[in-house]
């Protein structure tokens, strides 16, 4: 907000000697016959400077200027906080839509991926539902990527069994010759061998 004060280039405390100077050196510098060119903007300005020294000059007008001033701005100030106060609620109120609605479109993508739908029909979906199109790829890879993951890590876990499954009676799966190649019976010459190292198989 421009103040009186403003306008002559003065603090709010000054003294009368400091506003009359003030006057002074802003009526000259906008005075119209100083500023050819620019009369309309000179002119409009000298008026301004003039009706502000008028009643800063005058201590009675200086007074209840101050006073209806000082009023003036605590409600300026009680209504700026107010609307202040309106945009954060409007700015947090936005912010819970926004996180709910991200949400819902996560859950509706987890479901569509559990069910086996792979990741074009989980984002055409979510196109469906009024989604962004940012958004809803970005929920549609992360969903898919994460399924993806679950059966990767599914698939691994089942893997041990069915290695057990096919592993004879007696072998281990951390012997692979064990697991792939048959056993095979001892001949004669295997039996000579071990018997005369002392080594049984």
């Amino acid at each position: 907000m421009t103040t009186l004060y403003a306008t002559l280039g003065v603090q709010a405390d000054a003294t009368l000697d400091e506003i009359k100077r003030a006057y002074r050196r802003a009526a000259m510098k906008w005075h119209p016959d100083r500023n050819p060119g620019r009369e309309a903007e000179a002119h409009a300005a000298f008026h301004e400077i003039r009706d502000a020294y008028a009643i800063l000059s005058d201590a009675g007008q200086r007074q209840i200027y101050d006073e209806v001033f000082e009023q003036e701005m605590r409600r300026w100030q009680a209504e700026h906080e107010a609307q202040q106060e309106q945009e954060r609620e409007a700015q947090r109120e936005a912010r819970r839509v926004a996180q709910e609605h991200y949400e819902k479109m996560v859950a509706i993508a987890m479901r569509f991926a559990d069910d086996g739908h792979n990741r074009d029909v989980i984002f055409g979906v979510l196109l469906g539902r009024d989604c962004e199109a940012d958004l809803a790829a970005r929920i549609a890879d992360s969903a898919w990527a994460l399924q993806e993951s679950r059966r990767a890590s599914a698939m691994a876990a089942d893997a041990p069994d069915a290695e057990a499954a096919a592993t004879p009676a007696g072998a281990t799966a951390s012997d692979p010759d064990e697991v792939t190649r048959p056993r095979r019976h001892p001949g004669a010459f295997d039996s000579f061998w071990h018997g005369l190292f002392g080594l049984r198989s």
